[in-house]
């Protein structure tokens, strides 16, 4: 063989930027990654359940007694299961059927959180298709809070005050997340088609009233409103300990013709961590990996993340890894930098 066509065939192939992702996809399907766990999910479903009744019926046997207010922590903390496991069947992570999916997210979202399924995965879904773009992606729209500089500069009145402290604020405001999820749920109705709003607002309804008779039925109001409020606030809480450390602070592209592989590596941040840290971020650590693969059961989230780090470095892309605290620091550190201009007025 001669000496030039051995050099050509020992060369690494190139790959081009519309075809980067296709090698990964390829090994993680051979490797069965995609594939359901649905025994996975039955037990997990079964148990979130079964936690959830324990509470219940802990409301019910304690809620003439202060002690209740112990229970209200930890409903909180099985909420966010129950968030996760909807977030999973928003994704057809659970089960290959459509209408199974949607039949356990409106389970757990509207009827066991009163949180709009439907409003919930239109919203989830577009910002999976552009995440972090500053004109595509719902979750980066200036709202209570700006992730861009341009979208300071327009900030007003207590709009304007809230830009220049929200790096400080931000923790303290996820404690109303649990009621303005249920709000925008609620909002939302007007927009879907007529036989989906009659279920959606059905559920929505049928879970405001149980929630409110268990509490009315089994404790004094102000123990009931105290309840309430520590239960909605430690959810909120919780959720935003969940999603703050994602995508804040990463790349916001405007206009990129990046692929599909750079689009959600370069925009995501994957958080070290045990089994503690899987189960208390619902797998959304491996943020990386679940926005290449968003369908991918979330127990495989983890056997894939050496797949996608070792491409990541063949192929030269920054793969953005690190510790809980420190993801924290980085996201606030983004927004703090966005208010800066409004501080030093």
């Amino acid at each position: 063989m001669p000496e030039n066509v051995s050099a050509v065939v020992e060369r690494p192939p190139r790959v081009s930027a519309g075809s980067e992702f296709t090698p990964l996809l390829r090994t993680v399907k051979g490797q069965g990654l995609l594939d359901r766990r649905q025994g996975w999910y039955a037990l997990a479903i079964a148990g979130n359940a079964l936690v959830l009744a324990g509470i219940v019926a802990g409301v019910v046997l304690i809620g003439h007694s202060w002690w209740v207010l112990l229970l209200a922590p930890l409903l909180a903390v099985m909420s966010a299961r129950t968030a996760f496991i909807g977030h999973d069947a928003g994704h057809s992570q659970i089960a290959g059927n459509r209408s199974v999916n949607r039949l356990i997210g409106l389970g757990h979202g509207n009827l066991l959180l009163g949180m709009s399924y439907g409003w919930w995965n239109d919203k989830h879904n577009r910002h999976h298709a552009n995440p972090n773009h500053i004109h595509k992606d719902p979750d980066v729209v200036a709202d209570v809070l700006v992730f861009t500089s341009g979208q300071a500069v327009d900030r007003s009145g207590f709009r304007r005050w809230l830009t220049r402290n929200q790096a400080w604020l931000f923790f303290p405001l996820t404690l109303l997340e649990g009621i303005a999820l249920k709000v925008h749920g609620f909002q939302d109705l007007r927009r879907q088609p007529p036989r989906e709003r009659a279920v959606e607002g059905f559920l929505l309804v049928a879970h405001v009233a149980g929630y409110v008779t268990l509490l009315l039925s089994s404790m004094p109001l102000g123990t009931a409103l105290a309840f309430a409020a520590l239960h909605q606030a430690l959810f909120g809480l919780h959720l935003g300990l969940a999603f703050a450390p994602n995508h804040k602070g990463m790349e916001m592209p405007d206009g990129e013709g990046w692929g599909h592989l750079r689009r959600q590596v370069l925009t995501s941040r994957n958080i070290r961590g045990g089994a503690v840290t899987d189960w208390f971020l619902g797998g959304l650590n491996y943020q990386i990996e679940h926005h290449l693969f968003p369908s991918m059961p979330r127990p495989h989230l983890k056997l894939v993340r050496p797949l996608v780090r070792a491409h990541c470095r063949e192929l030269g892309i920054p793969y953005a890894e690190t510790g809980l605290v420190d993801s924290y620091r980085q996201a606030l550190r983004h927004m703090y930098e966005v208010g800066e201009p409004l501080r030093v007025e």
